[in-house]
């Protein structure tokens, strides 16, 4: 597998793109709510409404997705479909992200109007930047195991930012005295990574804009089209949606679990420390295992990993040494999963174009956005109500400790639930998606012969 000097430059550049994103990306799905649960004084009512505002906000958002994809498949401009919305998503999503960190001084039903709509201008106009930023990624090279590579190394970029975020901001927020004012200063310094490893795509990635043929633009009916009689993406879609919810809930859990369940909230960074290593070395090795071993094998072994972990996790609360074992197994198999279903995504894109006769990378890409934003709405949700359930969210302030049954009943949500989820979604995966690297090589072939790809 030779590899040119273009293809080598396009994947440092597009995989550093994204660093400072999912640092931005990891801030809100992991720390906001435990910014409202924990550090604004928000009555428990004024918080229970704001916990449903993200909830339905993003699941109607997520509809917006194929549409927003569609208006990007249909760009035609001197720099590309991608990189003008590339461009415009971040710029703004980083106005509406300070917005939800910006401490209003509102504690009244007024708080749930204000954070409602900067979230969900927050979300349509990240969801902007991040169909773009993925799209991009297929049209980069043809070859699997040249895309597979491209996607490792951006998801190892994306879990560099993601985690380090999520290693830093509770030390960091702490030591600043856990006050608005400190989460603000934090979401600036984000928003600065965010813009600032854009710049990496934006002007490093050369596209090659003569490989496909020229399409006309896809029309609202057409969209629907490109959607649900491409049948490999629908399955596909099903199968991240149950991973997304389950992997969303358990992490979005995390400070919880170590502050209520093992009881030190302080250790929960040097926990996402050891994942976030774990994650990075698994994506790290993951191109030589898919040297010798096909994507069904992979999938289904980073399940074991995970059903695995996830028992031990459920056990491990007297341990820091179990907690951290499981949480590297379990976060091997996901990091396995991630990237797997990144590229079960990509191939339907070829798949679509060769059943329906024509190429559409970004509306068929709107799905990653829609599932992670059902994903994340679905798990706030489960998150949201088994803290008022567990006793966390009491009246103005959030609880010291809960009894038994309530650890219990976090444990439950976190850990059960999930792994139901996920293994449901492989099942889904092992009975009805058919895209091997033996129907591949034949579709890009096919592509090839009709013209619809350049040699």
């Amino acid at each position: 597998m030779s590899v040119t000097k273009l293809e080598k430059r396009n994947k440092y550049f597009f995989g550093l793109g994204t660093v400072g994103r999912d640092m931005f990306y990891a801030f809100e799905s992991n720390a906001l709510l435990y910014y409202l649960s924990n550090v604004l004084s928000l009555p428990v009512g004024v918080f229970a409404a704001a916990s449903m505002v993200l909830t339905v906000l993003r699941v109607l958002d997520a509809l917006n997705d194929p549409i927003t994809g569609l208006i990007i498949d249909n760009i035609k401009s001197p720099w590309g479909k991608y990189k003008p919305p590339m461009l415009i998503g971040a710029v703004t999503s980083s106005v509406f992200f300070l917005i939800l960190f910006a401490d209003f001084r509102l504690t009244n039903y007024w708080f749930v109007v204000v954070f409602g709509l900067a979230y969900i201008l927050w979300d349509i106009t990240y969801g902007v930047n991040d169909i773009a930023y993925w799209s991009m990624l297929p049209s980069l090279t043809m070859e699997q195991k040249k895309r597979e590579n491209m996607g490792a190394f951006a998801r190892i970029c994306a879990n560099v930012g993601m985690f380090a975020i999520m290693v830093a901001w509770e030390p960091v927020t702490s030591a600043m005295g856990n006050t608005p004012r400190g989460w603000f200063i934090v979401a600036v310094a984000v928003t600065v990574a965010m813009l600032g490893f854009q710049c990496f795509t934006l002007l490093g990635v050369k596209e090659d804009r003569t490989r496909f043929k020229a399409e006309e633009s896809t029309s609202l009916r057409q969209m629907f089209s490109v959607l649900f009689k491409n049948d490999q993406l629908m399955w596909t879609t099903l199968s991240m949606a149950l991973f997304m919810v389950g992997y969303c809930t358990t992490t979005g859990f995390a400070m919880y679990y170590m502050q209520y369940v093992f009881g030190d909230k302080g250790m929960y960074a040097i926990l996402a420390a050891v994942v976030g290593v774990s994650q990075l070395a698994a994506l790290a090795v993951f191109p030589a295992f898919s040297k010798k071993h096909s994507r069904r094998q992979l999938y289904t072994f980073a399940t074991a990993l995970l059903t695995a972990g996830y028992v031990v996790f459920f056990f491990a609360e007297a341990s820091i040494y179990l907690i951290a074992a499981a949480g590297v197994i379990v976060f091997v198999g996901q990091a396995f999963i991630q990237l797997l279903m990144l590229m079960f995504l990509a191939d339907t894109i070829e798949y679509g174009q060769w059943k329906l006769g024509k190429r559409n990378d970004s509306i068929t890409f709107s799905i990653q956005p829609l599932i992670n934003k059902i994903g994340g709405a679905l798990s706030t949700g489960i998150i949201s109500v088994t803290l008022v359930i567990c006793g966390i969210k009491t009246g103005d302030t959030a609880a010291e400790a809960i009894d038994a049954a309530g650890q219990m009943t976090l444990k439950m949500s976190m850990l059960a639930i999930p792994l139901v989820m996920i293994i449901v979604g492989y099942f889904i995966y092992r009975a009805k998606y058919r895209i091997d690297e033996k129907m591949y090589a034949q579709m890009v072939d096919d592509l090839k012969a009709r013209g619809d790809i350049k040699e």
